[in-house]
């Protein structure tokens, strides 16, 4: 699937994006200045390293197994569930198994 997605046009979510060895892969499918949405798939054991953003951000998981670490306190996610990442809280995320988010950021209150 090409990596422009055209606005009003359906297309598979999860198909989107493909893993790549020892690699985290994104995609931004929407950046608006309300908010970005951004397809990732992280191999097993990569991640991100703790960070804040200034923005809410609701992860989805399409596709695997995640350890996501929001404010010291670790949760596990797997395909189908969602979390919230509150804004200017220390996040961290880890491939436990290979895994496909959504990201969808809102800036704004």
């Amino acid at each position: 699937m090409s990596n422009t997605k055209k606005v009003g046009v359906a297309f598979e979510v999860e198909g989107s994006i493909q893993y790549a060895d020892d690699s985290v892969v994104s995609q931004t499918l929407l950046n608006k200045d309300t908010g970005t949405i951004t397809l990732f798939a992280f191999d097993e054991g990569q991640g991100l390293s703790e960070h804040t953003a200034p923005f809410d951000a609701v992860v989805h998981i399409l596709d695997g197994k995640a350890r996501i670490t929001i404010g010291g306190e670790s949760h596990a996610v797997s395909k189908g569930e969602m979390i919230i990442m509150p804004a200017n809280i220390p996040h961290a995320l880890h491939a436990e198994i290979k895994f496909k988010m959504l990201l969808t950021m809102i800036r704004g209150e």
